[in-house]
Order: C-alpha cells, then structure tokens, then sequence
C-alpha cells in the first residue's frame, strides 16, 4: 500500500486515467493537472492548478509516456489549457521527490539533474508487455489498409528486440510468412529456431519486391529510398518506431506507397490493457522507492 505517498500526475492520455484508478485504490493521495475535463469520484484525488500548487511535499510525480516536448510542455488529453514541467516547480520539490517518465529527452534530463528521473519504458518488463498490445495494433492496421489477407502474405518485420520479437511472432501465429531483417548472427540463429525466416538488413533490397508488408520496429532509416524503389506499388509499410520512425515517408509518398507512421498504438487501440500494464509497473517502483 502506498499510504501517505503525495503523488502528482502531470498529464497523460487514457491510459493514465487506469494509472490514477490503481494509485487512488492504493491509499495514495493523488494530485492531478491536466484532466480538467475528467471527472473523479475518489476522494484521495484531487485535481490541482500547476501554478498553484505546494510540491514541498511531494514524493514523485509521474508524467506520460512521451514525457515532455524538448520546451518542457506535456501532454494534457483531458484539458484545452497547456501544461509545462519547469524546472523551477522541480525546485520546490523536495531532493528526494522521483520523477517517473515513459521516455525522456535532453530537457527533461536537464531540469532533472538534481532530482531522480526514472524512464520506465527503458525497463524490460513494462517494454515486453507493452509490445503485446503494440503488435496487435500492428495486424489491425495491416488488416484495414491491405486487400488482402494476412494469412499466406508476405510480411518483413524490421528489427527484432523487444517489440520486434512480438510481432513477428503475431503476424506467423495468424499464418504470415514471416521474415525478420536483422544484424546479429545470434538473431539469425533465433529467427530461424521460431520457424522463421531470417535474413541481414544488408540483404532486404532483394526481397523487397515480393514483400506485402513491411513493419519497421527500428528507430533508424532503415526503410530508405533504395528498398523503397525496390519495393512493388502495393506494399504497405507500418512503421511503429519511436518518433520520428525509421522510413523516408517522402520517398513513399513520391512511389505511391502507403506508409503509416503509428505511434503511441497501445494507447490509441488498448488503452485500458496499456493502463493497466503502466501501473502494475509504477505500484511495486513506487512502494520499492518511496519507504514511509
């Protein structure tokens, strides 16, 4: 339990709104900006104005998956008001208040400097799980935006870490013919172990032509204007990388080939599971490293 724990949340999207259900059940007390519009019937939430409120006190303060824009402003889906993390209300904050993000970025490790900052989707637990829903938004778009089954097609997964990985699994479970593109002689071996085709990035230029589907799971220009040409006019490409993704959309868009730059999917497609995921990451975190 996490009573007597002082916690803001600062920002967020529906999957925050799960994030503040389980601390609320918690016995925390939960402070809240940037849910204007949301309405909560648990007293230990309270709805706060940044500007306004006492951090003296605070143990931590969660921000959402993004984090903040490199100007310090945060996603607010349920308010029309902007929202800023400065580093003067960081100052307020007592020394050991943590900072709880999903990425980070060179201002928020700025501000962040005299204060712990922990971004938990580089932690392997919250990132295997939350591929799960990843991956499922993945086949829902190659459904909607292919003619053709999944089933039997042609699908190269780009990349195989923790997302990657559960992509490629999917798309075979529901009867693709998987090929994963990858650098490592031991991903080759993997690849192959799970009845998988494995081939090196250096060599997808020749497969491109047959290829349905390309999923970039790599946060790098790996799908560029070369393996573009290569590619037949009916390709569809989903790149579900970090922004800005790993694909040259301009030279896509100059072929006539689709390609769907998909971020942030587990909140757009599962937000409750990814909610749910996110805070039976933060509780045990939380409770690890705030001791009252």
């Amino acid at each position: 339990m996490l009573t007597n724990l002082n916690i803001l949340v600062l920002g967020g999207d529906r999957r925050y709104l799960e994030v503040i259900k389980k601390l609320s059940t918690s016995n925390a007390n939960v402070y809240v900006a940037g849910f204007d519009k949301q309405h909560f019937i648990n007293e230990n939430i309270k709805k706060i104005e940044l500007t306004k409120f006492d951090s003296t006190k605070l143990h931590a303060i969660l921000l959402p998956v993004s984090g903040t824009s490199n100007k310090g402003e945060v996603l607010a889906t349920y308010s029309d008001r902007p929202l800023k993390l400065t580093k003067e209300f960081l100052n307020k904050t007592p020394k050991n208040c943590i900072i709880y993000t999903g990425i980070t970025n060179p201002y928020l490790d700025d501000i962040s400097k005299e204060r712990t900052l922990i971004p938990i989707f580089k932690r392997d637990d919250i990132a295997i799980r939350n591929s799960i829903p990843t991956a499922e938004a993945a086949l829902q778009l190659a459904i909607q935006h292919t003619d053709i089954t999944i089933h039997h097609s042609e699908v190269c997964v780009l990349g195989f870490g923790r997302v990657g990985m559960t992509v490629a699994r999917l798309f075979a479970n529901v009867g693709a013919n998987v090929t994963v593109a990858v650098r490592k002689s031991a991903d080759i071996a993997r690849i192959f172990e799970m009845g998988l085709h494995p081939i090196y990035f250096k060599n997808i230029n020749e497969i491109a032509p047959k290829i349905d589907v390309f999923i970039n799971t790599v946060p790098q220009m790996v799908v560029d204007s070369d393996l573009i040409q290569k590619m037949n006019l009916e390709t569809l490409i989903i790149d579900v990388a970090s922004e800005p993704g790993g694909t040259d959309f301009k030279a896509a868009e100059k072929r006539g080939i689709k390609a769907l730059l998909a971020l942030g999917l587990p909140g757009k497609t599962a937000p409750k599971s990814a909610g749910n995921i996110i805070a039976e990451t933060l509780l045990p975190l939380l409770n690890d490293n705030h001791n009252l």
